[in-house]
């Protein structure tokens, strides 16, 4: 990791790379951190209809599944990022849920939200609550549906700045969601995030993170994931 000084400020940023990386590149899962399984490569899926709530899948290379059925496993990659610009497509079968966290902390929520006339922090893209006490604060609600119908390949594109912290590890400023777009609406713009989501691999905040993937709710598949570091 290297450290420096902005307006008196201590950043941090990671080594070792340069440019884009494309985190599902469809032929391997080596961008993340076992286990993995039951993670997998495939070629081709589609809403399987005689069960709407999962996929129908082709065997072969060029899109990352979760599974087709059923719950699988969160993932974290192996990379850990600060500041970055995210795009990510995604598709998810009738009813299920997924989502993007930042830093393994601060989650971008995936749902099948077709045609919810009203929607929430829980909706698609929704910038997902905070929980104490058994109960659900902050969060924000996407300002509006972009949501296509299950089955339907899905974007999202994401500019994300860490929490930073001053020359003795104290918080300075939050975690921020610059701008999210959703199959290329503007759903968010500056949302600050006072600590991790709720469900989030770390209760504490940090410089940097990996990104995590939540299985654990449902089928979900992806055919990109590109980060630019910042």
């Amino acid at each position: 990791m290297k450290l420096f000084i902005l307006f008196g400020v201590l950043f941090s940023t990671s080594l070792g790379f340069a440019g884009d990386l494309q985190l599902f590149n469809g032929q391997d899962l080596q961008s993340w951190r076992e286990p993995t399984s039951p993670w997998s490569i495939v070629g081709s899926l589609a809403l399987n209809p005689d069960a709407p709530k999962s996929f129908s899948v082709t065997a072969g290379m060029g899109l990352t599944l979760g599974c087709a059925a059923g719950k699988s496993v969160n993932i974290m990659s192996v990379q850990e990022f600060g500041d970055c610009q995210v795009h990510v497509e995604f598709c998810v079968p009738k009813d299920s849920n997924s989502g993007v966290y930042f830093m393994g902390r601060y989650e971008v929520q995936i749902l099948d939200s077709y045609g919810k006339a009203e929607i929430g922090t829980h909706d698609c893209g929704a910038i997902y609550q905070r929980w104490k006490d058994n109960a659900g604060f902050e969060g924000k609600a996407p300002r509006l549906n972009a949501s296509k119908p299950p089955g339907e390949w899905q974007s999202f594109d994401v500019t994300f700045k860490a929490p930073r912290f001053d020359f003795n590890g104290k918080k300075v400023s939050n975690a921020t969601f610059v701008k999210v777009l959703h199959n290329g609406e503007l759903i968010h713009e500056n949302v600050e995030c006072s600590g991790p989501t709720r469900a989030s691999k770390f209760n504490d905040e940090a410089p940097l993170g990996p990104l995590l993937i939540q299985g654990d709710h449902g089928p979900v598949a992806f055919r990109s994931l590109l980060v630019t570091p910042l």
